[in-house]
């Protein structure tokens, strides 16, 4: 989902040498993938106030006036750097909303899944299922993306969110785990984890790999 890292550090590189339609075209290129990753975990009960390409346009703003302090110490990927900011942003926009409604929207769930039903949900959908298929499973296709869509909602928010980091957003474990401040070996067995009982909630049979 994200761009090219090589093409981004690229114009990272431009940038740091002072040019600034680098910086527009490296925040440009990240836009539509900020703009996905945000629209998925916008809490159901703000989505019809918050705009998730309003969130981008204040990431994108802060990112520009933080830039300089990015490049002196890239800690992280710039698209973690991006979506860290987007995700403190959509904390923010959520507290704001549960004190101007006056009303409990539920737990905090800052990272709640709003709209995983596209294409990378059946393509997780089928990857889950045992890989040893019957040409009957072609037609289930439909009915397992509908059950998928239920289930992730039943999981918890850890276990949701790093499926939708590793499937979704196609971000590796190195990846996740440096989003996530795990070491990598961590990263992996909350995958595991959260991969077992997402079977667990499909009815799934476990593969052989012990998923």
């Amino acid at each position: 989902m994200w761009p090219d890292p090589s093409q981004s550090q690229e114009l990272l590189k431009q940038a740091e040498c002072g040019d600034r339609e680098a910086v527009g075209r490296l925040l440009e290129r990240h836009r539509e993938s900020l703009r996905r990753a945000i629209h998925l975990r916008i809490d159901r009960a703000i989505q019809r106030r918050v705009d998730a390409s309003d969130i981008v346009q204040e990431v994108m703003l802060e990112a520009s006036r933080r830039l300089p302090e990015y490049l002196k110490n890239p800690a992280m990927p710039f698209h973690l750097w991006l979506r860290q900011m987007a995700r403190d942003r959509l904390i923010d926009a959520h507290r704001r909303h549960q004190v101007a409604e006056r009303r409990a929207i539920g737990r905090e769930k800052p990272l709640e899944l709003a709209a995983f039903l596209d294409r990378s949900s059946i393509e997780l959908a089928a990857d889950l299922r045992d890989h040893e298929l019957t040409p009957a499973a072609a037609a289930m296709r439909q009915e397992l993306e509908r059950r998928f869509h239920d289930v992730l909602g039943q999981l918890d928010d850890e276990d949701r969110e790093i499926l939708i980091m590793r499937y979704f957003e196609q971000l590796s474990n190195q990846e996740v785990a440096q989003a996530l401040g795990l070491s990598e070996a961590a990263a992996g067995m909350r995958h595991l984890r959260a991969l077992r009982r997402l079977r667990a909630l499909l009815g799934e049979t476990p593969s052989r790999a012990g998923l």
